[in-house]
């Protein structure tokens, strides 16, 4: 597989707390040769203080969103303890459905099932554990279908299959 093939242009959908955790993964696919080009909005603290006081309106934010989520081939959500309930992250995947993105979900250290997001089990395509291979896959449109152990389990509907 080329460069070019493994060149991703991700929307890495997340709960703030799990900043950090947008960094491993990204770290994680580079060591395994892959390019990813990461268009999700990662929110210095100062920036979200005026998020947070409202500074922002919600419909400024959707425009960027819908925008970031355009430019990304596949939508990759992170899925951590509080992950299911950020009304964020689920207008997200709603957004990436609605544009026809390919939905991946990937388990946190410490995620489980009930962490994952109402919109991913009507729009998910994959759903893998921690594991570059698992998720390699699942960028390259397997739709596998795995618990946070990873063993498999149903997948919860049909989900957008197209590739990154």
């Amino acid at each position: 597989m080329s460069i070019e093939n493994k060149r991703k242009h991700l929307f890495i959908s997340h709960h703030h707390k799990d900043d950090a955790d947008v960094s491993k993964f990204i770290g994680l696919m580079q060591e395994k040769g892959y390019d990813i080009r990461n268009s999700s909005i990662r929110v210095k603290p100062e920036n979200q203080e005026r998020i947070d006081k409202k500074r922002v309106s919600d419909d400024v934010i959707r425009r960027l969103l819908r925008m970031k989520i355009s430019w990304a081939g596949t939508t990759v959500v992170l899925i951590g303890k509080e992950t299911h309930e950020r009304e964020w992250v689920n207008w997200e995947l709603e957004q990436s459905a609605k544009q026809g993105k390919r939905i991946v979900g990937v388990f946190l250290s410490g995620g489980s099932n009930a962490d994952i997001p109402k919109a991913f089990e009507e729009y998910g395509a994959a759903l893998v554990k921690w594991n570059s291979e698992s998720i390699m896959r699942a960028l390259e449109g397997e739709n596998n279908f795995e618990n946070p152990d990873g063993t498999t389990r149903d997948a919860p509907n049909r989900g957008t299959t197209g590739i990154c």
